[in-house]
């Protein structure tokens, strides 16, 4: 039997859409309809979406531990592992992209002239980004520490802190998100930095008819019944300095009205520092009251004696001086009110 010559088979190169459609045809055959290849795509793009949904959680949950003994701190914590959701999310996005038949090339290119062009309103965006990492690294506050804005009195506890921005939970129950570009430029006061005790101080101004060392001995006795007040212990460090940690009565000044008497004491934590005020003012007004001290307040006195002077006042209206002796005006050239005449006697003139 004589065989003819071979001729090798050659398949013809489809076209895109012809690869589309056969793409298509093979994943719906087992169905009694075409899939579209759009449908295909938006499907594989959800596995994965999900797919990082669910291995962002699984790393998070895994390393998260490791993370937080790593750092030890919770503010860097939260941030490495933002780091490690933002990666798996990147990169299921450059997944998707391809899916769509986009290229890394293409992409680079694409953000290289989106980032050319919207440049300037990213720069704010960066700014915070910049100063949240200035802020991580300097560690002026931690998450949980309780802060006071200087400029508007402002106190509250640290929620959270991202590379954009600052999250405070207020006293007044209000959330306060501050970004870090602004923030790093004000006066932030930290009433939890190491050690959360914190001391504050009470001007009492008493008389100097006033027993100064009964005063200064009730006013000390006054702050230790408060719960929130250290009422003694070992002397509190601050810096290379010590102080005492009972409550402490200086005598500050000498004033006008009296003698100027600064309580300094120590409370426990600074979360009601207002409350732990009052309590103690009102401890020192209820010692004060039943004890030989008077608390001063601003008064003068007008004293007159030999040496203060005359003055003398005369009224020219007809009344008399302040003497009580009425004095008859009479008629004179010297005399500056004319003398009185009778209206009849101006009509015959």
């Amino acid at each position: 039997m004589r065989f003819g010559p071979v001729w090798p088979l050659q398949t013809p190169t489809p076209t895109p859409t012809e690869t589309a459609t056969e793409v298509a045809t093979d994943i719906g055959g087992l169905l009694p309809f075409d899939i579209p290849m759009w449908v295909v795509n938006i499907g594989e793009s959800l596995i994965v979406i999900g797919l990082a949904i669910v291995v962002s959680r699984l790393l998070v949950r895994l390393l998260g531990r490791r993370v937080a003994q790593q750092f030890r701190r919770p503010s860097l914590t939260r941030t490495a592992l933002r780091g490690i959701r933002a990666s798996v999310y990147i990169f299921a996005l450059l997944t998707i992209l391809n899916i769509y038949g986009l290229r890394l090339t293409d992409i680079g290119l694409s953000v290289a002239i989106f980032s050319a062009v919207v440049g300037v309103v990213l720069a704010p965006i960066f700014g915070s980004l910049i100063s949240g990492m200035f802020l991580l690294a300097d560690q002026p506050y931690e998450i949980g520490d309780m802060i006071e804005l200087v400029d508007t009195g402002q106190q509250g506890f640290v929620e959270d802190i991202t590379l954009r921005h600052t999250k405070v939970f207020t006293l007044d129950n209000t959330f306060l998100v501050i970004p870090n570009g602004e923030i790093r430029q004000r006066d932030v006061v930290n009433y939890s930095a190491e050690d959360s005790r914190t001391r504050l101080s009470l001007d009492v101004l008493v008389t100097y008819e006033s027993d100064i060392a009964v005063a200064r001995s009730l006013i000390e006795a006054a702050a230790r019944e408060v719960d929130n007040v250290i009422a003694g212990g070992p002397d509190i460090r601050v810096g290379a300095a010590r102080y005492p940690a009972s409550p402490t009565v200086y005598i500050n000044n000498f004033a006008d009205h009296g003698v100027l008497l600064t309580l300094r004491y120590w409370v426990t934590e600074p979360y009601k520092l207002l409350a732990a005020r009052s309590r103690v003012q009102t401890n020192v007004w209820r010692r004060l009251e039943d004890a030989n001290v008077e608390i001063a307040y601003p008064h003068s006195h007008l004293y007159f004696d030999d040496t203060s002077g005359e003055m003398n006042v005369s009224l020219n209206n007809g009344l008399g001086g302040l003497d009580g002796v009425d004095r008859p005006h009479t008629a004179t050239g010297d005399s500056p009110v004319p003398p009185r005449q009778d209206p009849d006697d101006l009509a015959d003139e």
